[in-house]
C-alpha cells in the first residue's frame, strides 16, 4: 500500500506492517515500542494482526502475549513484565490499553520517569505497544479537534520520544471503496463501482461494518463472480434505509417523478417485491413520525436530535442531518399528520388484499409528494391521529 494510492490511515498501517515484517525477518532493527494513535478500530485490528503474525507463534501465545489495561494494571507492573525475560518464550509482545490513564489525575511524574528509564535501556526481546484509542484523528489531520490535537501533541512529547507513532486516521470514502473492491476481488468476486459506492455511503465509511457486510455479500453471491448494486440494496440494511431516506427526500421536496422512480427502485431491488409493501409503509410511517417530533421540538442540528428522539426511535447517524432538513421543509404539524393519515389509509387498503399492491403504493407516493389542498389541510386538523 503506497502513500500515493492510499490515504493517511491505510498508509500509516502499511508502513507499520512493513516495518514489523522487516524486523521479524531480521532485515531491520525493531523499535522497543509503538503508539497506535486513533480510534479507527479496523486499522487497529490490522496492526495487531500483523504483530501477532510476526512475533506470536500460536503454540506460544499463552506465554509470549500479554494484554494489559492501565485502568487495572499500573504502568510500573507493565514495564516490569517487559523487562523480565520469559522462561517459556524467546520474545514477548505486550499490548497496553487505556493509555489515557497516565495522562489524567495528576502530573504522573513517577510514571513518566519509569517510562523514560525503561526505554533508555529496553529489553530487546520485548515489544510494547500502547493503544491510544482515546483520540480521534480525522481523514484530514489538519481538521483534528482542539482537544484531540492537544492529546496527540502530549503523546508525541512523551511516549513519542521513545516509540514509533502510528497515526490511525479515519478512512475516507475513496479508500474504503478501493479496499472493498480489492477485498472482493481476493474473495473471487468483482464488486461493481456503483455497488462499492452504495456500500460505503450506506455505512458511512465505517470500516468494521463494511468488512462485515462485504463478507455477507461474498457469501450471498458465491459462485456468481460479481456483486451488484441490487445485491447491496438487498443484503445491507443500511442501504435499504438509505434508499428510503432518498424517497422521503423526494417526497418532502414535492418531486413526484423522482419519488415514483425511487419507489420503483425500492420494489425492484427487494426479493419480496410487492409483498414487501407493508414493510415499506411501516418505515415510511416511522420516518414521518420522526420528522413530526423533529418539527415539534424545533431540532436544528444532529447533536440535539439524540435528545429529541428516544432510544429505539432513532435513525442511523448518517441520516440525521438529512432528516432534519426534510422535516423543516414542512410548514406545519398539519402537513405531517396529513402524510401519516395517508399512510394509514394505504396500510388499511394493503391489508384488504387489493388486486395491485404496487398501484396502492404509487398512489400513496403521488399524494404524499403533491402539495396538499387547503381543504385537505383543514380536514386533517379536525382528525386526532396518534403519533
Amino acid at each position: 500500500m503506497s502513500g500515493a494510492r492510499w490515504g493517511a490511515g491505510f498508509s500509516a498501517v502499511g508502513r507499520f506492517v512493513a516495518e514489523i515484517e522487516a524486523a521479524a525477518a531480521g532485515q531491520a532493527q525493531l523499535r522497543p515500542g509503538y503508539v497506535l494513535a486513533g480510534d479507527e478500530v479496523f486499522l487497529l485490528d490490522r496492526c495487531r494482526a500483523a504483530v501477532l503474525k510476526a512475533f506470536v507463534p500460536p503454540d506460544l501465545k499463552d506465554f509470549c502475549l500479554s494484554d494489559l489495561d492501565l485502568a487495572t494494571t499500573p504502568i510500573f507492573e507493565v514495564l516490569d513484565r517487559a523487562q523480565t525475560p520469559s522462561l517459556m518464550a524467546p520474545f514477548q509482545v505486550i499490548f497496553v490499553r487505556n493509555v489515557r490513564a497516565i495522562y489524567t489525575r495528576g502530573a504522573k511524574k513517577e510514571e513518566f520517569a519509569a517510562l523514560d528509564r525503561y526505554f533508555r535501556s529496553p529489553n530487546p526481546q520485548a515489544l510494547v505497544i500502547f493503544v491510544a484509542d482515546f483520540l480521534r484523528i480525522p481523514t484530514d489531520a489538519r481538521r483534528m479537534e482542539l482537544d484531540d490535537k492537544n492529546r496527540y501533541e502530549r503523546l508525541t512529547e512523551t511516549l513519542g520520544e521513545h516509540c514509533g507513532m502510528v497515526e490511525l486516521a479515519r478512512v475516507n470514502d475513496e479508500d474504503a471503496m478501493r479496499w472493498a473492491v480489492a477485498t472482493a476481488q481476493e474473495g473471487g468476486a468483482r464488486l461493481e463501482p456503483d455497488a462499492a459506492r452504495e456500500l460505503v455511503d450506506a455505512l458511512g465509511a465505517d470500516m468494521m461494518l463494511i468488512a462485515s457486510e462485504l463478507e455477507k455479500l461474498l457469501l450471498y453471491t458465491l459462485g456468481r463472480g460479481r456483486i451488484t448494486l441490487g445485491d447491496v440494496e438487498t443484503m445491507v440494511l443500511a442501504a435499504k434505509q438509505r434508499s428510503l431516506y432518498e424517497l422521503t427526500d423526494a417526497i418532502s421536496s414535492r418531486n413526484r417523478a423522482r419519488a415514483l422512480a425511487l419507489l420503483n427502485g425500492l420494489l425492484n431491488s427487494s426479493d419480496a417485491g410487492e409483498d414487501a409493501a407493508i414493510g415499506h409503509l411501516y418505515m415510511l410511517a416511522r420516518t414521518f413520525r420522526q420528522m413530526l417530533v423533529i418539527l415539534e421540538k424545533n431540532v436544528r442540528d444532529s447533536r440535539a436530535i439524540w435528545q429529541a428522539l428516544w432510544q429505539g426511535f432513532r435513525m442511523p447517524p448518517f441520516a440525521a442531518d438529512d432528516l432534519i432538513r426534510q422535516a423543516r421543509r414542512y410548514k406545519s404539524r398539519r402537513e405531517l399528520t396529513r402524510a401519516l393519515r395517508l399512510i394509514a389509509r394505504a396500510d388499511l387498503e394493503l391489508r384488504s388484499s387489493p388486486p395491485d399492491k404496487r398501484l396502492v403504493l404509487e398512489r400513496l407516493i403521488y399524494e404524499l409528494a403533491s402539495e396538499p389542498k387547503p381543504a385537505t389541510l383543514f380536514a386533517s386538523a379536525q382528525l386526532s391521529f396518534e403519533v
